[in-house]
């Protein structure tokens, strides 16, 4: 899969249909290695590692500084594959232990400082995606958004009658 940006380093956010809909901020996590080939946790004893993200192609991206970790690339890709073997093993829980679980655990494996952030966690990789993860496309935006908006204005279209 090729994009116009490229992805090696990054955190990758992908909407988790009909959930991102209702919460635009609840979506599905993966973490690039130094080829921009996504890694997820897709569910239960599997993780995905061919590049591909389980609920569809990545819609944001994070940017991970890596000239600030010791050991670079290599540092990266170790924690990413030590990461995988771990959410291997693991059962998925959608509130607890999760796409988000996985890739925090990644950069706790780095270890990565980076927003401010030394201990990563779901909800810490949660907002700071939301916050501050660049879209890759406009539609990328609009696949985010629009169900969302959506919602909105027919709520407000039918609490009106």
């Amino acid at each position: 899969m090729s994009y116009d940006t490229d992805l090696s380093f990054c955190i990758l956010w992908s909407p988790l249909h009909p959930i991102t809909a209702f919460l635009p901020f609840i979506g599905h996590t993966g973490i690039a290695d130094f080829r921009g080939v996504a890694c997820d946790f897709r569910g239960s004893y599997y993780v995905g590692t061919d590049g591909r993200m389980a609920f569809g192609a990545p819609t944001r991206y994070l940017e991970m500084n890596v000239e600030l970790l010791p050991g670079g690339a290599e540092r990266w890709d170790a924690a990413i594959e030590e990461a995988n073997r771990v959410y291997d093993q693991r059962i998925h829980n959608i509130c607890c232990d999760n796409c988000h679980s996985h890739v925090s655990l990644a950069l706790n494996k780095m270890p990565l400082e980076a927003f401010g952030i030394r201990k990563w966690d779901m909800v810490k990789l949660c907002f700071l995606v939301f916050f501050k993860a660049r879209f890759v496309s406009f539609g990328g935006f609009l696949c985010q958004f629009l169900p969302f908006v959506i919602f909105v204005l027919l709520m407000l279209l039918f609490s009106k009658r």
